[in-house]
């Protein structure tokens, strides 16, 4: 039990810490299109998330997949960017469609547990076995996440529900600031 409370910890301060601003904002990005009644979406994309990002570890852990941490660490806040930016372009009729977010989660689930693989990979592999720390972290990691986009959804329902601001300008203003800081932190980790 010590080891699944050690895990899951491990996955929650993977998204809750200070240190987690670009898993953040990713998160800010991704679900900054939907609104509370749309929570089952977002938990789908969390979970889509989570397992691209689990996937990666696996593949770490075992040597199968490696990438350049420097690559790694520039392709996180450009997968924010893009989620962003595709957030601007659309248009209000396309928030509720979400199967293009669904891939992206995924995908970019991938990129993001890349950043983690070579911290988290030298414990798994001296664990006695990978499932249980992988299965804690990850639930940690969901849970993490669940709580940052439980606080979006609940910013989305004051704010557009409540105070009335315009759907559209709640999804550009969330995807904006994610758009400038990512933008920033590539141009901070640009690996040339």
């Amino acid at each position: 039990m010590d080891d699944f409370a050690f895990y899951f910890d491990l996955g929650w301060r993977h998204i809750i810490s200070a240190e987690a601003l670009d898993h953040q904002l990713f998160i800010l990005a991704l679900s900054a299109i939907y609104l509370v009644h749309d929570w089952k979406k977002v938990l789908i994309l969390v979970t889509a998330f989570t397992l691209g990002h689990s996937l990666t570890l696996v593949l770490s852990t075992y040597q199968i997949m490696s990438v350049d941490s420097k690559w790694v660490e520039f392709l996180i806040p450009l997968s924010i960017l893009i989620t962003g930016l595709l957030n601007l372009i659309k248009t209000e009729r396309h928030y509720g469609q979400y199967r293009t977010q669904y891939w992206l989660a995924l995908f970019f689930g991938l990129i993001h547990g890349l950043g983690f693989a070579n911290t988290i990979r030298f414990m798994l592999a001296d664990a006695q076995g990978i499932a249980v720390p992988l299965l804690s972290f990850n639930l940690g990691l969901e849970a993490g996440q669940l709580a940052v986009v439980g606080l979006i959804l609940l910013m989305s329902y004051i704010f557009v529900n409540t105070i009335k601001l315009k759907r559209k300008w709640w999804v550009w203003s969330l995807s904006a600031i994610a758009v400038i800081i990512a933008g920033y932190i590539c141009l901070q980790r640009w690996p040339g």
